[in-house]
């Protein structure tokens, strides 16, 4: 049987080719019919000024399904010899289009590479020809790669909360900012949590960025039992997690308006603060119904870009705050004043000294 032919997808006036436009990348659900590579390329297209809203001039990994969202198939963790076919693109790959352009990024090991830059909807439409769903943008602009312009609070529920628990925290946060003068962002991640975006003035390092989110968590713990910053899993208990390591050097979080890898193409959705609180399903806000709403009411993000605020006010509540360094994640080399990188319920104290470095006994 001869293939179906490729299609093409008008990407903001460039023609974007599609092979295999038939290929089924969501199967149908009982709320959603199947989804196709070219449907895929199609919702890129529609959503393009939400969308490069949040991509425009940064840095983007792609998160590339080209199987599909189908039952076995894993993203791959990175482990050595592992075998899976959905996976992270940090670099260009080879055939890259000649308007794609780049940007060298460092990454906490301290080796470089060219990564994806978005400057036009035909990137991510071209992404999508390569199997992505998901663009994970970094939270700085190609003009200055080392100062982010943009803080990022990840709400992430814990087993034994839910998707509403986490609104409840956002509406916390949404006061604490307000406290403190600064305007936040909210969205669905597209699955169980919740981001809050900030702008900021690109003047500070990714370490400062870190610490005004931890800052920020704790204050957040003080005033919602339900919260927690601890970096154990065992120690956060059924609460609602602000994961303060996704401000570090190459972490990222889904960006407004991507597809999330999960059985019905859910989108991570840009909101108001009032419809993100009577929000108790994000999967209604899909690949299905999020362009029409776009088209309709407008992207809630865009005035973002408007005011890029100063972050002392969250510094401060760093400085200001009880409990010292937090954990890095596990890839990154040991940090000036961080724990001993070893789970509490296995901690020896004998074999650490006082910097969090390793003694043997």
């Amino acid at each position: 049987m001869p293939k179906p032919a490729a299609a093409e997808v008008d990407a903001g006036g460039r023609a974007v080719r599609v092979s295999s436009p038939d290929r089924v990348i969501y199967p149908a659900t009982d709320r959603t019919p199947e989804v196709t590579k070219l449907m895929v390329a199609e919702y890129f297209a529609r959503v393009d000024d939400g969308l490069m809203r949040a991509l425009r001039d940064r840095p983007t990994a792609l998160e590339r399904w080209p199987a599909g969202v189908l039952p076995g198939i894993k993203l791959a963790t990175g482990r050595p010899g592992e075998k899976a076919d959905a996976f992270y693109q940090k670099r260009v790959p080879k055939g890259a289009p000649d308007y794609l352009e780049s940007v060298e990024v460092t990454f906490p090991s301290g080796r470089t590479a060219d990564e994806i830059c978005p400057t036009e909807v035909a990137v991510p439409v071209w992404a999508a020809q390569m199997g992505t769903l998901t663009f994970h943008p970094w939270p700085v602009r190609r003009s200055d790669v080392d100062r982010p312009d943009e803080l990022r609070i990840d709400l992430d529920p814990q087993p034994g909360t839910s998707f509403v628990d986490a609104v409840r925290v956002a509406g916390v946060a949404r006061e604490l900012l307000e406290e403190l003068g600064i305007r936040g962002y909210p969205k669905t991640s597209g699955n169980r949590g919740v981001h809050v975006f900030v702008r900021i003035e690109p003047r500070w390092g990714f370490s400062d960025v870190r610490h005004a989110a931890i800052g920020f968590g704790r204050e957040l713990e003080k005033r919602d039992a339900g919260v927690t910053t601890a970096w154990w899993k065992e120690e956060r208990g059924e609460r609602v997690f602000v994961d303060f390591n996704q401000n570090c050097r190459d972490r990222t979080i889904a960006s407004a308006y991507s597809l999330r890898p999960i059985p019905g193409a859910p989108v991570s959705t840009p909101m108001t603060w009032e419809e993100l609180a009577s929000v108790t399903d994000p999967a209604e806000f899909n690949l299905f119904t999020v362009p029409d709403r776009l088209a309709g009411d407008g992207d809630p993000w865009s005035t973002i870009d408007d005011v890029h605020h100063d972050l002392t006010p969250l510094l401060e509540l760093w400085e200001r705050s009880d409990g010292g360094e937090m954990n890095y994640p596990p890839d990154y080399p040991k940090m000036p004043g961080e724990p001993p990188r070893v789970q509490p319920s296995k901690k020896v104290e004998a074999h650490w000294d006082a910097d969090g470095n390793r003694v043997e006994p």
